[in-house]
């Protein structure tokens, strides 16, 4: 089962380009983020033509995430992470797909750092860090998919300073997604690729596509009954050049089910 995360940065403006890349690459399962429509303006009627259902949670402007799942309808098993009940924001939707949980995720972006949106940022990660330890606890095989916003070493942003304050990079974030790696889960991407870049994301600002001054926020947490099934995954880089694109790239693993 090959399944891709992609912010798709307005599915509307770029489906064009969704579907280009469903055509070519054929995902068996796709995690959505930034959709920036709200619930009745998602384009299903056009996934569907290409042999895609879907479950989706829209946010008017902002947010918004989906599962795709092709020739299959995914069974809808959470429409927003627990633990807050006044939080509205469009950002978390779960459902099992041939035997595997699958959650696409949009954490928030937590920029300026300090300051309310930083601290939204970190509550959201600890309530994610609670519901992600309930599945390891229950056995079961999950995959806990999307944008983090987290860029998790060093090693995984281009060599720079000038971020040094941008909420990505703050040790509190970092430390975050190392705690949800110690519950058990692994990073799918960089156990298959230990070392060098994996690129996901380039800034629309200065040139840092064509510089390739990229960093890696779109991440793949397996339980370990998945993990154990991780046979390859990449990013598919070439959807960052084309026309109309988004700023992040697809990024995908296969499992071997």
């Amino acid at each position: 089962m090959k399944i891709a995360t992609y912010n798709i940065n307005n599915i509307n403006k770029r489906l064009a380009n969704l579907l280009n890349w469903l055509e070519k690459e054929k995902p068996e399962v796709v995690c959505l983020q930034e959709l920036k429509t709200e619930q009745q303006g998602f384009p299903a009627n056009a996934l569907r033509s290409r042999g895609y259902e879907a479950v989706w949670v829209g946010e008017r402007s902002w947010n918004g995430v989906a599962i795709l799942v092709r020739e299959q309808m995914p069974i809808l098993t959470r429409s927003e992470l627990p633990g807050d009940d006044h939080d509205y924001q469009a950002r978390y939707v779960e459902a099992a797909v041939r035997g595997v949980l699958i959650a696409s995720i949009y954490l928030p972006n937590g920029n300026p750092q300090p300051g309310p949106k930083f601290n939204y940022k970190l509550a959201w990660f600890e309530r994610l860090i609670g519901h992600a330890n309930n599945l390891i606890k229950a056995g079961v095989p999950a995959a806990l998919v999307g944008d983090y916003n987290v860029v998790p070493t060093p090693q995984d942003i281009y060599p720079t300073r000038s971020l040094d304050k941008n909420a990505l990079v703050q040790p509190a974030s970092r430390e975050a997604f190392q705690r949800l790696l110690g519950q058990g889960w692994t990073d799918a991407l960089r156990k298959l690729h230990p070392s060098g870049p994996l690129w996901t994301f380039w800034d629309f600002k200065f040139d840092r596509w064509q510089a390739d001054k990229g960093m890696r926020l779109d991440h793949f947490l397996l339980s370990p009954q998945l993990t154990a099934l991780l046979v390859d995954g990449g990013v598919d880089r070439w959807m960052r050049g084309e026309q109309n694109a988004s700023d992040h790239a697809p990024a995908w693993i296969t499992l071997n089910l």
